[in-house]
C-alpha cells in the first residue's frame, strides 16, 4: 500500500474545501494547491469582498482547526493591504481503521471539516 504523501493530503483537502466553496456559490479568481503557497483559493462574488481562503491538511481530526498565530498575523496584514477576508480552513483527514496509521492511497479515510474559520472579516 502506498502512503499519500504530504502534497496527495493538500489536494484532496483542496478538493473538499473547493466542493464546499463552490456549494456556497463563489467562483474562483485564483487556485494554488501548491504545498506552503498562499492563499490557495483567492474568490469572488459579485458585491462582496475579495476572500482568500487558507487550506491546511492535517492528520489531527480532534482538532484541525489549530494554526501558526503569528504567521497568520502576517498574513491578515498582507489581506488587509488588499482589502480582502480571510478564512482558514483546517481539514483532518486520517486513516479511517486507525488514526495511527498514515493515510493511504484507494484506502478509506476519515475526513473532519466542518467549516471555514473567519481570521479576517
Amino acid at each position: 500500500m502506498q502512503i499519500l504523501t504530504a502534497q496527495e493530503l493538500h489536494n484532496l483537502a483542496m478538493n473538499i474545501v473547493g466542493e464546499k466553496l463552490e456549494k456556497m456559490g463563489y467562483e474562483f479568481q485564483a487556485i494554488n494547491s501548491q504545498l506552503k503557497r498562499h492563499p490557495q483559493y483567492v474568490l469572488f462574488k459579485k458585491g462582496e469582498p475579495t476572500i482568500f481562503v487558507l487550506v491546511k491538511a492535517t492528520n489531527n481530526i480532534q482538532n484541525p482547526n489549530d494554526y501558526d498565530v503569528l504567521w497568520m498575523e502576517t498574513f491578515k496584514n498582507h489581506a488587509k493591504k488588499q482589502n480582502a477576508k480571510v478564512w482558514f480552513a483546517g481539514v483532518g483527514i486520517a486513516n479511517a481503521e486507525s488514526v495511527e496509521n498514515p493515510v493511504f492511497k484507494n484506502q478509506p479515510y476519515y475526513v473532519a471539516f466542518e467549516d471555514f474559520i473567519k481570521i479576517l472579516e
